[in-house]
């Protein structure tokens, strides 16, 4: 009864986050507080020691740095140097904006941070050069997600600390490689199918590239950028804690730089994350976690079992919080896995790659920000596009996924 009622209340909250306006974090920690202290008589300390403290250091780190970055005129500085050394080529624009999002991510931003700074710039380059936005509102979004899984990231950190609570030793790289791989190719068939439609129609992209101004607090938001990715690159320093050194450096050597920064720091992801991770804690601790894997085990087979889990990861993250749903989706594929001679990491990848490569629906916080940086008169047409983008992709997404990662290679 308790397992059933755990599950009932686990779809209760992504069903309210979708509908009401509150923040899934802290319904899913008064949650936690409630099943776990009222109907489970634990202990509050025994609920509340699921809090994750690191991954709370981490975010709260990136976030406040990357704020810093986004405010004072790095990030455009980067772009607009990145885009005058294509020169005339301005064709490879769409791949520049993708590669650039990716990079931030990759660096440590949350996926949608990388958007709200990148989109804009991509699309008024679109409309400057006579792109379609929605191409390069797809890119920007592929751009982060191909990123979005690095060793220093926060998808990436996020699986870690599943896999290492799951007992399964995490190989981060190929994670990341598999996640730029797919992400990558789904960027470069976009750009192919409108390059080939632009060439068909004679349309030429030009314009010019304006410059952007580089001062002293930008400069030193560059150097600690670099010291970031060395530190914990190099260094093997935790990104949070390296990111935290970083700010105080900045602080201490340009004061300018904390101005509004703080207010930047993206708190409702922060308890977004915080609160699904409690509750998902306490869903292990009361056996729930094992009795949803046993049921989807129960298909007989392990390949096919994960196939439902890209699926299941896929749905979900059209409407909600593809970050919250890491830590929940995650733990179902270890119990299914034991015993078979299928690699962990590619499960692990196929599952991540469906739970992400969604973040293009309008629903998404990634997709709502390419809708509002198009001008008002355009977003209905926007909104559309979107939305039949994101029934192709949830529909195919999760099985090529599977098919790449799994599927084939059990083959």
């Amino acid at each position: 009864m308790l397992i059933l009622l755990s599950v009932a209340i686990l779809v209760a909250i992504f069903m309210a986050a979708v509908w009401l306006p509150v923040n899934m974090g802290l319904i899913g920690l008064a949650c936690a507080l409630g099943l776990g202290v009222l109907v489970a008589g634990l202990p509050v300390k025994d609920v509340l020691a699921g809090f994750p403290a690191d991954l709370f250091v981490t975010l709260l780190g990136i976030t406040y740095l990357f704020g810093i970055a986004s405010q004072n005129g790095a990030i455009d500085w980067l772009v607009a140097r990145a885009a005058a050394l294509l020169g005339r080529h301005t064709a490879f624009l769409p791949l520049l904006v993708f590669l650039v999002a990716a990079v931030l991510t990759a660096l440590g931003a949350m996926g949608p941070a990388a958007v709200a700074v990148v989109a804009p710039i991509a699309l008024r380059l679109a409309r400057s050069h006579g792109f379609s936005p929605l191409m390069m509102g797809l890119l920007v979004v592929h751009g982060a997600q191909a990123g979005g899984f690095s060793p220093i990231s926060i998808y990436g950190g996020i699986t870690a600390k599943v896999l290492v609570g799951s007992n399964i030793a995490p190989d981060p790289m190929y994670l990341f490689l598999a996640s730029a791989a797919f992400n990558g190719a789904i960027a470069l068939a976009i750009w192919g199918v409108y390059a080939r439609r632009e060439a068909q129609a004679g349309v030429h992209h030009d314009g010019e590239i304006i410059p952007v101004a580089l001062d002293r607090n930008g400069a030193w938001t560059l150097a600690g950028l670099a010291a970031l990715a060395l530190g914990s690159l190099l260094f093997k320093v935790d990104i949070g804690f390296m990111a935290l050194l970083v700010i105080l450096g900045l602080a201490i050597a340009a004061p300018a730089t904390q101005r509004g920064a703080l207010a930047r720091v993206d708190w409702s992801t922060i308890l977004l994350i915080c609160g699904i991770v409690v509750y998902v804690a306490l869903l292990d601790k009361i056996g729930t976690l094992d009795a949803a894997s046993a049921t989807i085990g129960a298909v007989g087979s392990p390949v096919l079992a994960v196939l439902l889990l890209c699926y299941l990861a896929g749905i979900v993250s059209a409407f909600a919080s593809s970050t919250a749903l890491l830590g929940v989706i995650i733990p179902l594929a270890v119990p299914i896995l034991a015993g078979t001679n299928i690699a962990v990491m590619p499960v692990i990848s196929a599952i991540c790659i469906a739970n992400t490569i969604v973040d293009t629906s309008p629903f998404s916080t990634n997709g709502a920000l390419i809708v509002s940086n198009v001008p008002e008169d355009e977003r209905p047409a926007m909104l559309r596009k979107l939305l039949g983008y994101a029934a192709i992709i949830v529909g195919v997404g999760p099985l090529l996924a599977w098919a790449a990662f799994v599927g084939l290679p059990a083959a």
